[in-house]
């Protein structure tokens, strides 16, 4: 599949990242850990990878209905459509926040 193949672009809202993100929301409430973060394109929201104890962003896309993500880790530009299971690249959302070293993962 290519990024033209995914059924959901209509869905990006977030398309400038903010210039810092402190972590995954959910873990930063309950005292846990991540490994990656990503951002929902529909509202912004941060949770962490499914290499994470949380799976934070997995858990928000099939909670809310929100079906593409982004990595904000440095220098990593694509994005995740979870109801077509697709990787792509999504160039129109700009940016590179600072974010925390993971707790987790190097």
């Amino acid at each position: 599949m290519t990024a033209t193949e995914c059924t959901h672009l209509d869905t990006i809202e977030i398309t400038d990242l903010p210039d810092e993100v402190a972590g995954c929301e959910e873990c930063l409430a309950s005292g846990g850990q991540w490994c990656h973060l990503r951002i929902c394109l529909a509202c912004g929201h941060i949770g962490c990878c499914d290499s994470s104890p949380g799976r934070h962003a997995t858990a928000h896309s099939r909670d809310q209905g929100h079906p593409i993500v982004r990595s904000v880790q440095p220098g990593e530009n694509w994005g995740w459509c979870y109801e077509d299971q697709l990787l792509m690249p999504v160039s129109m959302v700009r940016g590179e926040p600072r974010i925390p070293p993971s707790p987790l993962c190097p």
